[in-house]
């Protein structure tokens, strides 16, 4: 049976509403929810059906931040998660997708799981590039977007991944990593007896200096801006009426 690493981030609530600092300097996360990263509770949910069926046989959660962290890995415990390993800092700027690679790598080469799942992308930075680097420093196969997920044997995974044309199936030999698309499944709420189990289940916290790695940012935001309101709508009264706005007001036609 396999063991499955999943990697989940701490991010604000996509259902509440986003203030951007005064300064410009970044989003304002004082007294926002924070929850697990969508894509990434879908990671969980998979990890977690396999464990079901009987093809695996351990889950363990990883995260990288401040000890706010431990709150969103006690999250993903009690969904059903094994274990968790936290990897604390205090440096946010460093947390760029390589370097986030670079300290998963240094995990899985310590845990060595059969299968890393990982959310697509978050829904802060959005920049869908961390499992693809993570394959690429283990020198392991990778399967991104992922819609659907069948275990062949001890050895093999098929899966099916979205593409601009559509669907492709791939066959990946194990180790390997894949990112899961929001078609793979519906995510499952924590139940209260899971929750209160989560506060007994094994968190193991790793400082990230104790890693032996050289990290450096080369990203560096310049301002952050809320985006420009939208001004209200139009009623028109047919579509000849249509026409003629966006041929003489708007200039479109």
């Amino acid at each position: 049976m396999l063991k499955i690493l999943v990697a989940i981030k701490r991010v604000i609530d996509p259902y509440v509403k986003i203030r951007v600092k005064p300064d410009g300097t970044g989003v304002d996360t004082q007294q926002v929810k924070m929850v697990i990263n969508p894509f990434d509770e879908i990671a969980i949910e998979e990890a977690l059906r396999l464990k079901e069926k009987g093809k695996a046989n351990e889950v363990v959660i990883v995260s990288i931040g401040d000890n706010t962290c431990q709150e969103t890995l006690r999250a993903g415990l009690a969904l059903g998660a094994d274990r968790a390993i936290h990897i604390a800092t205090e440096q946010r700027t460093i947390l760029t997708p390589l370097n986030i690679a670079k300290i998963l790598k240094k995990i899985v080469e310590k845990e060595q799981p059969d299968l890393c799942i990982l959310g697509k992308q978050s829904i802060d930075g959005d920049n869908n590039q961390t499992g693809q680097m993570l394959a690429g420093l283990l020198n392991i196969g990778q399967g991104t977007f992922i819609s659907s997920l069948e275990i062949l044997d001890d050895k093999s995974i098929k899966i099916n991944r979205e593409v601009d044309g559509g669907t492709e199936t791939l066959q990946l030999s194990l180790p390997a990593v894949i990112t899961t698309d929001l078609r793979l499944n519906q995510p499952r709420y924590a139940t209260l007896p899971n929750i209160m189990k989560a506060k007994q289940k094994p968190l193991e916290a790793i400082a990230l200096d104790t890693l032996n790695l050289t990290l450096q940012s080369s990203l560096t935001v310049l301002k952050t801006e809320a985006p420009v309101i939208r001004e209200g709508g139009e009623m028109v009264e047919s579509v000849a009426d249509l026409v003629d706005k966006l041929r003489n007001k708007e200039k479109v036609l």
